[in-house]
């Protein structure tokens, strides 16, 4: 595993509100950079750990909290490639009564190993987390009935009481959509490429609708579209 500063987090993505990365309304962190890099990731641009915004923990932290949200999603890259910063985060976020849930692309065995060769900040961000989504994205084993989760592989853990396992199978997986004024489409959640391409290609088609019902002098929100996309 890689890591970085304990007090610095390479942020890859903040989204402040969000309704698709979790139960209920939460905040989510996309990390920057993973050692992992699983065949068909949804999230490539994110495996190196050159880029994203190095972001001192403390302002990680006041910016979760005053998002106002009931919960903090950590996804990557890879989580526990940042685990002492991330920790550090996390442990805030639930001293505060928000619930932690993490994705990682190690199985809970291999984070298991690392705590046991002597990790601590794998450790940290373990006992900060109260539902560890766990092991490699599989791209043959597509998972479209839980919740949250890419593929069947993949383990749900329950490690606090603010996130039951029980309540996972009653809870919709969403795709969400945000368009912002200056025309930035953003997508979170889990759609294969096939609904995301559909969904584009009616976009730019109601884009044009827009224009012709407006006007050529009409300012369109989705012209350009620009794409902040970063699954699961």
């Amino acid at each position: 595993m890689s890591s970085t500063s304990d007090n610095i987090l390479p942020i890859g993505r903040f989204v402040d509100r969000t309704v698709a990365e979790g139960p209920g309304e939460r905040t989510a962190i996309w990390v920057q950079g993973c050692t992992i890099r699983c065949a068909g990731c949804f999230n490539p641009h994110l495996w190196a750990f050159r880029g994203g915004t190095p972001t001192p923990t403390g302002e990680v932290i006041a910016r979760v909290l005053a998002a106002g949200t009931e919960g903090l999603t950590l996804l990557g890259g890879e989580p526990f490639d940042h685990a002492a910063p991330l920790a550090e985060v996390a442990r805030a976020a639930g001293a505060a009564g928000l619930s932690v849930m993490t994705f990682s692309g190690y199985t809970t065995a291999q984070l298991n190993g690392q705590v046991h060769a002597g990790r601590p900040g794998v450790a940290a961000l373990l006992k900060a987390t109260d539902l560890l989504i766990a092991g490699p994205f599989v791209a043959g084993l597509v998972d479209r009935d839980r919740p949250w989760a890419g593929s069947t592989n993949q383990e749900f853990v329950q490690r606090g009481d603010r996130i039951p396992v029980a309540a996972v199978a009653a809870t919709p997986d969403r795709l969400e959509i945000t368009v912002a004024a200056d025309g930035v489409l953003s997508v979170n959640g889990w759609a294969d490429d096939e609904t995301l391409d559909a969904l584009l290609h009616d976009l730019g088609r109601r884009s044009l609708h827009q224009e012709h019902d407006q006007g050529a002098g009409a300012v369109h929100a989705l012209d350009p579209v620009q794409l902040d996309v970063a699954r699961r």
